[in-house]
């Protein structure tokens, strides 16, 4: 029985038997492109998966998030085949640094001659068009085999989250378990490296913005210093995986991981305000970071330390300072640019703070999101022992403080820099847990719906990466805004919000994703998040709104 494929961007195609991803894409000439996996109908599927009906479908290539996640899982799996076959140790990949996974692998790491034969293996596997397998297996015939490798964080996370049956991914014997689908072969990944950091490796790979080469290596020293710090924490406390996590909750421990969570916040936040009052110098405080950071509870908690050590701080929004919308620049694309730090009126940023500075009496704006207008706000004049702090993304740009000594200015970049991974292959995405926040938030504070977020996000990413990533190495201090317990908090608010994304939408592949990672996490309620945590900037209930 014949039927029709409609292929975006190409046209109807008439098949008369079943047909993969590879077969359609080999019949629209498309082979030349880093297409690594399809949609079918909206769903994100392998290139080999078999369609017999009539369908909608679109080719996904590395200039996506969704392309860009299939490579780099698939990446991940060849290293984690290559270290396993070649050396007979195991991998675990713990954060990103500078468009690349840091890896530590099993014992005393990798030596020169280990990473030149893993090297060797990957480009083997490269050259020889390794097959990868799916196959789709009982759950408990995967605990199996994940015992059989000694892979017992990924047993142990299968059976807690009871996903019935189970999605693998076999290369060379070896079997692996991810959250998206995987490259048919090992060919597909051309772009690659190994260069060896710190007490490990990273894994180099192409990112959405340069999806077909390698962009510099450029390790970012502070921002390794806070991952290896909170690694280290993780480990003491035991929930370095998810299934850890789901151990704490089984247990009815998540309370103690909750007031544990926070109390490390409230001494790294105890630390920066004793590090600024050593200074001496200091008036004003400079709080970035991306979107999703909690940057303004990071700033009123900071600014409780402070008065505890008799400063008397006063806290300003940068999202305050926007233009009047009609005189926002636009980008590319014809869209208002919100994430341009040229969509601030800097020059009225400046006299204000000069005269706050200067002890005279300001009235603050108050931007109005809804009418786009700026209107007046509350009146202020800075006490004696006072200090500003000032909050936004764009907070560690040199035109927020221009004309202000160094000397008097103290810079913070906060984001949730590192997390929880799902177990030792799969890491917990920084950007995902900045957008799970922001959906919620959105929803809650702006009526913005799922889609709409998501729609968005592509460009608030390539704005942090513009605007803001380039400047985390000039903070003093980089304060990590991640909590242990928030994705299974997040859950909660997210699932309905994500479901309620039509199958018709363009989001709805990262949609489903999202909702798929979700179903790992363990539940824990809201009610048990204290009003001063960072995370009731997103879901409601912060003392500090």
């Amino acid at each position: 029985m014949a039927f029709s494929v409609s292929i975006r961007g190409i046209g109807v195609e008439k098949f008369h038997k079943p047909v993969s991803g590879i077969e359609v894409l080999s019949l629209c000439g498309l082979n030349d492109k880093p297409v690594v996996a399809w949609h079918v109908n909206g769903y994100l599927r392998p290139l080999t998966w078999t369609i017999d009906d009539h369908c909608e479908v679109d080719f996904v290539d590395t200039s996506s998030f969704e392309g860009m996640a299939v490579y780099r899982n698939t990446l991940s799996f060849l290293l984690v085949v290559a270290c396993r076959k070649i050396l007979g140790k195991e991998v675990f990949i713990r954060h990103s640094i500078s468009d690349g996974f840091f890896c530590e692998v099993q014992g005393e790491g990798l030596d020169q001659e280990d990473l030149r034969l893993v090297r060797e293996a990957l480009e083997s596997f490269v050259h020889d068009d390794l097959p990868i397998k799916m196959e789709v297996v009982p759950l408990d015939r995967a605990k199996q085999i994940f015992r059989s490798q000694n892979d017992l964080g990924k047993a142990a996370l299968l059976e807690a989250a009871r996903i019935d049956p189970v999605t693998l991914w076999s290369c060379d014997g070896v079997y692996g378990h991810f959250y998206t689908p995987l490259a048919p072969s090992a060919g597909y990944i051309k772009s690659w490296d190994l260069v060896p950091f710190r007490s490990g490796v990273v894994l180099r790979f192409p990112t959405v913005t340069s999806p077909k080469e390698l962009p510099p290596f450029r390790p970012p020293r502070k921002l390794a210093d806070v991952f290896e710090e909170y690694a280290e924490w993780l480990d003491i406390l035991g929930v370095s995986t998810m299934d850890n996590l789901h151990r704490y909750v089984a247990s009815g421990r998540a309370q103690e991981l909750i007031l544990v969570s926070e109390a490390l916040h409230n001494q790294k936040l105890n630390e920066i305000a004793g590090d600024i009052i050593e200074k001496g110098t200091v008036k004003v405080i400079c709080i970035a970071g991306p979107s999703g950071s909690g940057k303004t509870t990071t700033a009123k908690r900071l600014a409780i330390c402070l008065r505890v050590c008799g400063k008397r701080p006063v806290v300003i929004s940068l999202d305050d300072y926007f233009l009047d919308r009609e005189k926002t620049p636009r980008d590319a694309d014809g869209n208002f640019d919100f994430e341009s730090i040229y969509a601030l009126d800097l020059d009225f940023l400046e006299q204000q703070l000069d005269a706050i500075l200067a002890g005279k009496e300001v009235v603050l704006p108050r931007f109005n999101f809804i009418s786009g207008k700026r209107e007046k706000g509350p009146t202020l004049k800075l006490e004696k022992q006072g200090v500003v702090i000032i909050e936004g993304i764009h907070g560690l740009n040199q035109l927020i403080t221009r004309g202000i000594p160094d000397e008097k200015v103290y810079k913070i970049f906060v984001s949730p820099l590192t997390g929880i991974s799902m177990d030792r292959h799969n890491r917990t995405s920084t950007t995902d847990n900045r957008l799970l926040r922001r959906l919620v938030r959105d929803y809650r504070t702006r009526g913005k719906s799922a889609e709409a977020t998501l729609m968005q996000w592509p460009s608030v990413v390539k704005g942090a990466q513009d605007y803001i990533f380039p400047y985390q190495e000039k903070a003093d201090r980089m304060f990590n805004s991640a909590l242990v317990y928030e994705l299974p908090v997040l859950k909660g608010y997210t699932e309905g919000l994500l479901r309620s994304v039509e199958e018709s939408s363009p989001v709805y592949g990262e949609a489903q994703r999202l909702l798929t990672l979700s179903q790992y996490f363990p539940f824990i309620p809201s009610d048990v998040v204290p009003n001063t945590s960072i995370l009731r900037e997103f879901i409601g209930g912060s003392c500090f709104e």
